[in-house]
């Protein structure tokens, strides 16, 4: 049965579509049929992110007003034959789809992909709700800060509105020097104040900036961005890994890791 997941944040900048193309192309690997859908219309990049730029041809607009068929729209990734992009219309904006547009794209991947992994625009305005609709679950993706955490706040918010499950939690960018000196919370700390369970963190890594310099997927590197992507999506999948967790000496405005 297939998993529709909604990768949101609630500003932008924190990470969002890297972590999207990285766990669709982890996935992949672990040859799980994934489909990434770059919902932020008007602003595509995980074509870039995946290297498949070259290859885009069509997209969901594209599919939604019927100008072409959404076999070839879909775009294969050259390298990892389970994985595919949907990508975002670079000429409209996020008001020419509605949730109903978005149901019935979803339910026609659905019966071709294990795991649906749509990039939804970063906020809480409509465009991200009209993704929410349509999605099983949410995957959070936040940086260890005050004002990233705040806006998550108010995601989190809606989407216990709208009776959905409560969200997992992505940290992106830990620095793991700034958490020993308390100068950054720890992801620990940040699912702890969120309220939400955290699935895993990814490091601050240097290679990750270089692999979108190459638009390349990070997943082709070997470093320690890599390497958390990778457990968090055996956690995704449901087995068990072990977290680690950078060591906290003190406290950081009045909370500790």
């Amino acid at each position: 049965m297939s998993q529709v997941w909604m990768i949101a944040s609630g500003k932008g900048g924190v990470g969002k579509s890297f972590i999207t193309s990285a766990m669709a192309a982890a996935l992949a690997k672990r040859q799980m049929q994934t489909v990434a859908v770059d919902a932020d219309i008007g602003l595509r990049n995980l074509d870039l992110m995946l290297g498949m730029e070259s290859k885009v041809i069509y997209d969901v607009v594209d599919v939604v007003q019927k100008d072409c068929k959404l076999r070839y729209a879909l775009v294969q990734d050259p390298q990892l034959p389970f994985l595919s992009l949907l990508p975002a219309a670079q000429m409209h904006c996020a008001s020419d789809l509605t949730a109903e547009d978005w149901a019935q794209v979803i339910r026609r991947l659905r019966k071709h992909f294990s795991y649906i992994l749509i990039d939804a625009p970063a906020g809480v305005d409509q465009g991200m709700q009209n993704i929410l609709s349509c999605a099983d679950q949410t995957l959070l993706v936040t940086t260890a800060d005050d004002i990233a955490m705040r806006d998550a706040e108010r995601l989190i918010s809606l989407i216990r509105k709208g009776d959905k499950p409560s969200p997992m939690l992505v940290v992106n960018r830990i620095r793991a020097d700034m958490v020993r000196s308390g100068y950054m919370y720890s992801p620990q700390t940040v699912a702890l104040n969120l309220d939400v369970p955290l699935l895993g963190y990814v490091p601050e890594d240097p290679e990750v900036l270089r692999a979108f310099s190459r638009h390349q997927s990070l997943m082709d590197a070997r470093c320690p961005a890599r390497d958390a992507v990778e457990r968090i999506a055996k956690r995704f999948m449901g087995e068990y890994v072990t977290m680690p967790q950078p060591k906290v000496r003190r406290q950081l405005f009045g909370f500790s890791g």
